[in-house]
């Protein structure tokens, strides 16, 4: 069910919406595509807007301070992560971060993961095939990019357990419709994690050689280079690059998959014919993208579609809305494997262009197109269980068989 303009509040969304946001998406584009929200923000859901406010850093902050302020109180851990970490920061610490990053995340280190991810994603395929009923997330989607994340970060197997409920409960606390229980189990989460960043950190400090050439190795070096800045943003940066990592690229597998199986045409036109992977990772990334809403804070008065918008007004970026804008994309509730050309939003634009882009496009390639291989004849066992969450689409489990 479509909700319309006048009704439409984000923190008060209907079960619809969480299962299917797109009819009201549509609806919101052409009523109001420039909508004032009850709480004095406004969403955007057409592209052109949406990828305008992407490339104008200078006119649309990505600063939370203020934003974030009332929601989880300044002295709290959560305000103190999510107002240091690389996505919710301007220039120049955005700046000065990327740069100590730099290219550890390049094309060349991409292609050089693919085969320890092969081999992890046969590791997996092995233990279903076993299996024979499997839950998705669970036993698939969500474990590949952990794995991946806690290799780049160098984090010992045997400690990366508690990785996936840090993560998912710190963006949890991001969501629309925020509660005393997820602002608490967000909060002890991220102290959690600072812990014990400060004893893997400690530990890789006593051992950091010079042609270590890792992120957390990169970060140290910017840190140390830096002198009085905290040692806070640097693990803060590491704990954003595990949360970025992770629940968008579990949600893409996740939701790509799915997809395809509830389109049988389309999963066996992918299996036959697997040179087709490339195109359908961005197209299923558009179709259903893992991270449907952003954020920024005009520092100006600016005009958007004819609304005007004062300094310090709040915008909400509707992504999964812009990545079915007609007048970008043709037939754009119809899933096309081989759609080109295909500028879809799904990993921003701009300087705030996600910085592991590449490492999630090979992770979806190799995890969808391998699954789908293996088991031609991969079905659901019962209805996937949608997560409750407007920002990060996903879903909580998905029963399988194979």
């Amino acid at each position: 069910m479509a909700v319309g303009a006048d009704t439409f509040d984000l923190r008060r969304l209907p079960d619809s919406f969480y299962e299917n946001p797109y009819p009201t998406y549509d609806r919101l584009r052409s009523e109001a595509p420039v909508l004032a929200c009850p709480d004095g923000s406004y969403l955007l859901t057409r592209y052109e807007d949406v990828r305008r406010v992407y490339r104008d850093p200078r006119c649309f902050s990505s600063d939370k301070r203020v934003q974030f302020a009332p929601l989880f109180g300044e002295h709290s851990p959560l305000f103190a992560h999510h107002t240091t970490s690389l996505v919710f920061n301007d220039p120049p610490l955005h700046t000065r971060v990327r740069k100590a990053i730099g290219n550890a995340l390049s094309d060349r280190l991409v292609l050089s993961m693919s085969p320890a991810l092969e081999a992890l994603v046969d590791r997996l395929i092995d233990d279903i095939e076993a299996r024979g009923a499997f839950d998705l997330v669970e036993h698939f989607a969500a474990a590949i990019p952990i794995e991946v994340i806690g290799n780049l970060l160098r984090v010992p197997v045997e400690e990366r357990g508690p990785l996936r409920r840090w993560s998912l409960n710190i963006l949890g606390a991001l969501e629309v419709a925020l509660n005393e229980e997820a602002l608490a189990e967000g909060n002890a989460s991220v102290v959690e994690f600072l812990d014990y960043l400060d004893d893997l950190i400690g530990r890789r400090r006593k051992v950091l050689a010079d042609a270590d050439d890792d992120i957390v190795a990169r970060l140290l070096r910017w840190h140390d280079a830096q002198g009085a800045l905290a040692r806070d943003v640097l693990y803060h940066q590491c704990i954003f690059l595990l949360n970025a990592g992770h629940e968008t690229t579990t949600n893409l597998i996740a939701n790509g998959v799915l997809a395809l199986v509830e389109r049988p045409a389309l999963f066996a036109r992918l299996r036959d014919a697997p040179e087709l992977i490339d195109t359908a990772v961005e197209e299923l990334l558009r179709f259903d993208s893992p991270n449907q809403l952003g954020n920024r804070t005009t520092t100006e008065a600016v005009e958007i579609g004819g609304v005007h918008l004062p300094a310090q007004t709040v915008i909400t970026l509707g992504i999964g809305a812009a990545n079915r804008d007609p007048e970008v994309f043709s037939a754009p509730d119809v899933l096309h494997l081989d759609r080109h050309p295909n500028p879809h939003l799904a990993f921003g634009a701009g300087i705030h262009t996600c910085a592991g882009l590449n490492v999630a496009r090979l992770e979806g390639r190799i995890a969808i197109g391998r699954l789908i291989q293996k088991f031609p004849n991969l079905a659901s066992a019962q209805a996937p269980v949608r997560a409750r969450r407007a920002r990060f689409r996903g879903f909580v489990s998905a029963p399988m068989t194979t």
